[in-house]
């Protein structure tokens, strides 16, 4: 497990290098109170790594909390008893 996770990273980091020397040319963006001019490759990468970000933050708010709140009230209440069968099945 830890070699594949390795072989991706190194994946990602070759293909972000990649991307970084292909796009070289200066990109404008202006943030309304201040302008900066990162190369496109930067600009890209960056703006992956934010949208990637705020998708895991919005899934953590929107699922995981709420399931592990709901666990924790789970976890809390007593176990539901039911009534114990006889083993041969006949009652």
């Amino acid at each position: 497990m830890r070699l594949i996770r390795l072989l991706i990273a190194i994946a990602c980091l070759a293909a972000g290098g990649v991307l970084g020397a292909l796009n070289r040319a200066p990109v404008s963006i202006d943030l309304a109170f201040s302008q900066v001019t990162p190369p496109l490759g930067m600009a890209l990468i960056l703006t992956l790594l934010l949208g990637v970000l705020l998708g895991g933050v919005a899934i953590t708010l929107s699922v995981v909390l709420p399931l592990r709140a709901r666990l924790s009230r789970m976890q809390k209440q007593p176990p539901a008893t039911r009534p114990i069968e006889p083993a041969d099945g006949a009652s």
